[in-house]
């Protein structure tokens, strides 16, 4: 399950970007993922729910925006269609070659944040 390093850099990501604006506890990280990404959003979704449980981002969730991908013949434009998760070599009305466009994405896009009080962190005992 390649998903937990995804999950894993993921909050890497996430905390580097808090710590680059001060002290502050993520609660939320939007993530797109593409069709052709090899990531089933689901399992990532459980990954992250275990790589933070205990942790200061306890309770905040992983949102995925699911980025398909698109396939195209040369000749005939448009291939109507497609169930999710096939694929096809050629066309089915010319045998024309396809191409596959766009679900190659894996990004973070969003993170949400609450910012800490600074006195509140002290009287909690400092760093965390």
């Amino acid at each position: 399950m390649h998903e937990m390093g995804v999950a894993a850099e993921v909050r890497r990501i996430a905390r580097q970007s808090v710590a680059d604006r001060g002290p502050g506890r993520i609660t939320c990280v939007r993530l797109a993922v593409g069709d052709l990404a090899a990531i089933e959003p689901e399992l990532l979704k459980y990954a992250w729910e275990a790589l933070v449980e205990g942790t200061p981002e306890a309770g905040a969730t992983l949102e995925v925006d699911w980025r398909p991908a698109t396939q195209t013949c040369r000749i005939c434009g448009d291939l109507p269609g497609r169930a999710p998760g096939t694929w096809l070599r050629l066309c089915p009305r010319c045998d024309g070659v396809l191409s596959v466009t766009g679900g190659d994405d894996l990004d973070v896009l969003q993170v949400v944040f609450e910012e800490e009080d600074p006195v509140e962190r002290e009287a909690q005992g400092g760093e965390r």
